[in-house]
């Protein structure tokens, strides 16, 4: 790959801006994996191997995206996306946070991972919307493309990241330790949000409120 070629492959991450927000993403992102791997791992265990609470965890987690991302959409449009982001994250990072502690003490029951995969679900949901529509702020139009795309490369990085790092940490230190991590890995994203140059974001129009939002 010449160096023309590798520069327009990652061109966007010449922007302070989306250069930032990625690597807090990716760090999230990878945390995220993390603990993924490790609920479930922790699922298996406190039920006995049952594959059955494995699924209902994930469905668990992953059902409220089906109900509330369309008003994760609105609450995009209608307020500032990093406050947005500020909240969900920190959302998540207390589910995290909540798991990882009971785990270590030793107090983690099946109910207590499908209890806190509803809580953490429900948060994703409302920041899923806010996360990918933020990037259109972030950098110029000529660079939308290239950030998405780059975006999608940090996630499937993640995937491919996360799960191996948690592997080792279930192994040498257990299920809890690996899921306490992901709680701390959102300070990273939220970091990056702070810091970023707010003079050089391109916020859009915040929408009014009106009647047909969800349906829209």
């Amino acid at each position: 790959m010449d160096r023309r070629t590798l520069a327009a492959t990652f061109a966007a991450l010449r922007d302070y801006n989306y250069r930032t927000y990625f690597t807090g993403a990716l760090l999230s992102n990878i945390g995220t994996w993390l603990m993924r791997v490790a609920q479930d791992w922790l699922v298996l265990e406190l039920s006995g191997g049952s594959a059955v609470a494995v699924g209902i965890t994930t469905a668990l987690q992953f059902a409220p995206a089906l109900v509330l991302s369309p008003y994760g959409g609105v609450l995009a449009d209608r307020f500032d996306k990093r406050v947005v982001l500020r909240l969900t994250q920190a959302w998540m990072a207390l589910c995290a946070l909540a798991l990882g502690l009971i785990t270590l003490l030793g107090h983690a029951e099946v109910w207590h991972v499908y209890a806190l995969a509803l809580i953490f679900g429900v948060g994703s949901a409302l920041d899923m919307p806010a996360r990918q529509s933020f990037v259109s702020e972030l950098v110029k139009p000529a660079l939308l493309a290239n950030a998405v795309a780059l975006n999608s490369v940090s996630f499937h990085l993640a995937r491919l990241i996360g799960p191996a790092i948690a592997g080792v940490i279930i192994h040498r230190w257990g299920s809890g330790w690996a899921i306490l991590l992901n709680a701390f890995s959102y300070a990273a994203f939220l970091i990056a949000l702070g810091v970023l140059d707010a003079s050089k974001l391109s916020l859009a129009k915040r929408a009014p409120r009106m009647k047909g939002q969800i349906r829209a």
